[in-house]
């Protein structure tokens, strides 16, 4: 039985699982999602315990929280969703909202930082740095080459 719900939902996805972590990450309770289900919060409590989701909680599961039913049926257990769930984010100066943080600023100013918005741009600087790389290791092949062409001569 176990294998043949890991074939059907394919790596090591637990969608129960996945709906915890993105109610969480949302700031949604269960009691809250219950009464937009119109169920207990037990049954949510049962909902996120299941390996497989039936197809038609887990859409509506989906609207509610504004994501993809994708999302829920897919995202794998990887390290970094593990550390996103796992950090409450909260700074001396600020506490989570809904995904985002919200902190004072040196002005005293609110400012709101999106913890997706931080991994793309760290994804962004990556990618940079990477090109700018290969973008040296092409000069320095051009240099070798014309170094090559000129003992040639």
């Amino acid at each position: 039985m176990e294998r043949e719900t890991e074939e059907k939902t394919g790596k090591n996805v637990h969608q129960g699982a996945n709906v915890r972590r993105l109610r969480n990450i949302m700031g949604v309770k269960q009691s809250s999602l219950a009464e937009k289900l119109g169920t207990t919060q037990q049954k949510v409590s049962r909902i996120e315990s299941q390996r497989v989701i039936e197809k038609d909680t887990l859409l509506q599961i989906a609207n509610i929280l504004h994501v993809s039913p994708k999302i829920i049926e897919e995202l794998d257990e990887n390290p970094l969703s593990i550390v996103i769930e796992n950090n409450n984010f909260e700074t001396g100066y600020g506490s989570i909202g809904n995904l985002g943080i919200i902190q004072n600023d040196q002005n005293n100013e609110n400012t709101i930082n999106n913890p997706l918005d931080k991994i793309m741009e760290l994804n962004k600087q990556s990618t940079d740095l990477f090109e700018r790389m290969l973008a040296v290791e092409k000069e320095k092949s051009a240099l070798l080459e014309q170094l090559l062409k000129e003992k040639g001569k």
